[in-house]
């Protein structure tokens, strides 16, 4: 007892100090006792010390989910590939996981992969613990679709895993068609951006996406049509940047080290709005 009283001092020193990694701190010790890794409602381990759902139990279940969710998406047709982990092992990067904290992704990752991994009671649990909300929930599943297309395509039975996680989390059959397809649109706009600043060659190995394509992947991430007026155009902007805005994302307690997801995605959506804009003629 003692000993994760120290834990748990120490980390809220860091949490307080707001330096990176204090709340994935948190999260190692936290969601890794067996018993509260089960239901994140029981008081076991670190639970014991969380009486409502406040915002580190909430951002401790979003991390223990995600990593776990990821696992169970690498392991939908059979075996996990070293791709799958490099994938994983990225997105451990780009969240700044070092140290325990990355041991204990990992260890989520692994518990994913297991034949009884309980994928719709930790769904749920993600569910309670961010109250339902859609936005924390959608960057959830975008980050997943990310991963998923990271090998270049998506599988049917990435798609079937995909459609798995949706359901629980509120979100459609449409819906999670919808977020694939604004996904691999942004995929091509960034291929342009890397096309534009990669030169000549660059420039030759993918002239086959024309400009055309481009402004039509460009409505599409905003999820607009060419034949929206402007009104309707700017409406959609501003509501996908909303979805997609940092503070509001942090402050609805999506962790801080989830946001460069979300980053990115507003950054396609300007990029979007921007060529919109132009070609429009908008003010």
């Amino acid at each position: 007892m003692a000993v994760w009283g120290k834990v748990l001092g120490f980390l809220f020193g860091f949490m307080f100090l707001k330096i990176p990694g204090a709340i994935l701190g948190l999260f190692v010790g936290h969601i890794f006792d067996k018993a509260y890794s089960q239901d994140f409602n029981q008081l076991g381990g670190f639970g014991r010390f969380f009486s409502d759902q406040n915002s580190l139990k909430q951002q401790a279940v979003f991390f223990h989910s995600l990593f776990s969710t990821l696992g169970h998406l690498a392991k939908s047709d059979g075996q996990v590939t070293p791709r799958e982990i490099q994938i994983a092992t990225a997105l451990m990067d780009d969240m700044n996981l070092t140290g325990q904290a990355r041991k204990e992704a990992q260890e989520a990752f692994r518990e994913g992969k297991s034949r009884d991994f309980p994928l719709l009671d930790t769904l749920k649990g993600l569910y309670d613990g961010c109250h339902g909300r859609r936005d924390i929930l959608q960057v959830f599943l975008e980050i997943l679709i990310q991963a998923a297309f990271a090998d270049g395509q998506l599988s049917q039975e990435e798609y079937v895993v995909l459609e798995k996680v949706a359901k629980p989390l509120g979100f459609r059959r449409r819906d999670l068609d919808y977020l694939i397809s604004m996904f691999e649109a942004e995929l091509r706009f960034r291929q342009r951006g890397g096309q534009q600043r990669g030169g000549q060659r660059q420039s030759q190995q993918q002239s086959t996406y024309t400009d055309k394509q481009s402004l039509d992947d460009a409505y599409r991430i905003l999820g607009v049509s060419a034949s929206d007026d402007e009104k309707v155009i700017k409406r959609a902007y501003r509501k996908r940047m909303a979805e997609h805005h940092p503070d509001k994302l942090v402050s609805k307690g999506l962790p801080e080290q989830a946001m460069e997801i979300a980053k990115k995605k507003a950054q396609d959506i300007q990029s979007a709005y921007e060529m919109v804009k132009q070609k429009r003629g908008f003010k």
